[in-house]
């Protein structure tokens, strides 16, 4: 007998899996502004021509280390939010030493997911190139999906990014056409196939870390442990990482403490890249 196919309408929509996620979404925003009124940080550099390809670097308050850039890329399926809600998020990794920058990009439905993937390699250039230093690619939902395109995607940028850190990611898109989360999307099963990290060659080296909350849905869970088991056989160091009782909005909250495990992770990453 076959297996059921999940809900993939209840798998996916995470505001209806947390009722209350308005309030970490205000609760986002206020921090975030909250820390760039003190933070050392260059606000709004343009990466390109577009009026949301805009970039935010955010540095220790007594410089940095010299290592890698940390680029933290925000979630809202590719449709919502941008870099004003997460500014916060640099916190930990700027105790520790690091510099991290945070880019908007445009959102579906103006653009393609297609585009949106271009626009946030045209921010990681835009990094590299200003500071001449390799990357850490991270991000949440939506954003680890791209993140995890950055890595797999070496000859789309002037080096390659050779670490990461997903959280949350989605890296097989399929699952979503039949949501309601696609409508904004538009995606055929063969263009989210198209776009599915998991569906591409895997890296041929390199280190990711996939986060995940412990609370979330089975199939966030799922995807993660998917792209460490498939990246892994091809020969990127891998490893999959819960956050205990972790829920799909607050499971990034630890970006923003200089001792927590993902900050640990990041700088793990940043000698490595």
């Amino acid at each position: 007998m076959e297996a059921e196919e999940p809900n993939f309408e209840a798998e996916y929509n995470n505001r209806a899996r947390v009722p209350d996620h308005a309030v970490h979404i205000s609760g986002s925003q206020r921090d975030a502004g909250a820390y760039r009124e003190t933070a050392r940080c260059d606000l709004d550099l343009p990466y390109g021509p577009g009026e949301r390809h805009r970039l935010d670097f955010f540095y220790p308050q007594g410089g940095d280390i010299g290592g890698p850039i940390v680029m933290f890329v925000h979630g809202g399926y590719w449709q919502a939010l941008d870099k004003s809600s997460f500014s916060h998020l640099a916190r930990g990794a700027n105790e520790r030493g690091l510099t991290v920058a945070v880019p908007s990009y445009n959102l579906a439905p103006a653009v393609t997911l297609a585009n949106i993937v271009s626009d946030v390699a045209r921010a990681a250039d835009f990094v590299m190139q200003r500071s001449g230093r390799p990357l850490v690619a991270t991000g949440h939902s939506a954003g680890g999906h791209l993140a995890a395109c950055l890595m797999a995607q070496p000859d789309s940028l002037p080096r390659p990014i050779r670490t990461a850190m997903p959280i949350s990611g989605l890296f097989d898109l399929p699952p979503l056409v039949s949501t309601s989360i696609n409508k904004a999307l538009g995606l055929t099963v063969e263009e989210a196939r198209r776009l599915s990290p998991l569906a591409w060659k895997p890296p041929e080296n390199g280190r990711l870390v996939a986060v995940v909350g412990g609370a979330e849905s089975s199939e966030f869970l799922r995807q993660s442990r998917a792209i460490v088991e498939q990246w892994g056989k091809a020969g990127v160091a891998t490893r999959y990482h819960e956050v205990p009782q972790a829920h799909h909005f607050d499971v990034i909250a630890g970006l923003a403490d200089p001792s927590d495990p993902l900050v640990d992770t990041l700088v793990e990453l940043a000698a490595e890249a």
